[in-house]
């Protein structure tokens, strides 16, 4: 299966061409970048051209980009009103997090890449009949303005009472949009299962987000290094069912005590392939 790297592990630090040269010495052949404006600034065109120019004479491939979740540059610490809330029943808000998130589909002008990678909602998000119709709006603009950029949109599945695997399948099945999904199996263990969550998203998955955590906590541990509850060998099973339709990527936050991160993925992904 093709192997696939979320800028996310190195997501407090400024992405530069050197931590691209880094990963793809590694021997890693694809990334997904996070968007989170301390790491890549999807404003700033200075940094989109500087790593444009990078992949234009590099074979690292941009597999996805992840959306934005917060407008500043301290994981949202700056006020409620820095969090990107596409199901915002307030026009003027939603209205905001569109505009943020077409800058950075607009990124595919300078750098291609496949898939962007979208939450329905914040973490903890309530159910409301408000919020499914105001991402429903949302997804249509959205959805139009990329595959124009020749990207396509993935929901993901994530902690909150919209965004579960069942909750996905059930909102597609209302609107009617053809997106497709990227199943996150950490947020999978912290609400139905990983199993019960790929069996919900199998026929529309085109993408996945592997990392570990004790099932209470998005901790985004890498797999076999401890501290985990997941059964990687019964996942792999499961993701080898369909091993033309989906990369293993890891999104990983910044192990503590590890010299050489990038390196410890490259290997995890190994240990991943002989689960």
């Amino acid at each position: 299966m093709q192997h696939v790297l979320s800028t996310h592990l190195f997501v407090n630090h400024r992405l530069t061409t050197v931590w691209l040269e880094r990963v793809w010495q590694a021997g890693i052949p694809a990334i997904e970048i996070f968007c989170a404006r301390q790491h890549l600034d999807y404003r700033d065109r200075a940094q989109i051209h500087e790593l444009g120019h990078f992949f234009h004479d590099s074979e690292l491939k941009l597999h996805s980009v992840h959306a934005p979740m917060y407008t500043d540059e301290i994981w949202g610490r700056s006020g409620p009103q820095s969090i990107i809330d596409i199901t915002d029943p307030i026009k003027v808000r939603r209205f905001e997090a569109v505009d943020e998130i077409k800058r950075t589909l607009e990124i595919a002008e300078t750098i291609p890449f496949r898939y962007l990678i979208l939450h329905l909602g914040p973490g903890g998000t309530e159910y409301s009949d408000a919020r499914v119709d105001a991402g429903f709006s949302t997804l249509e603009e959205l959805s139009l303005f990329a595959r124009q950029r020749g990207v396509e949109v993935l929901l993901e599945n994530t902690p909150n009472e919209l965004s579960s695997a069942e909750r996905l399948r059930l909102f597609l099945d209302i609107t009617h949009l053809n997106l497709g999904f990227c199943l996150d199996v950490g947020h999978a263990n912290m609400k139905e299962g990983v199993e019960a969550a790929f069996r919900l998203m199998e026929s529309r998955l085109r993408s996945t987000h592997l990392h570990d955590n004790d099932g209470a906590s998005d901790q985004h541990l890498l797999p076999f290094a401890g501290g985990g509850s997941i059964d990687w060998k019964k996942t792999m099973e499961l993701l080898r069912s369909h091993p033309d339709q989906y990369p293993l990527l890891l999104e990983l936050r910044e192990p503590r005590g590890v010299a050489h991160p990038i390196e410890a993925a490259r290997d995890t992904f190994a240990l991943l392939e002989t689960a």
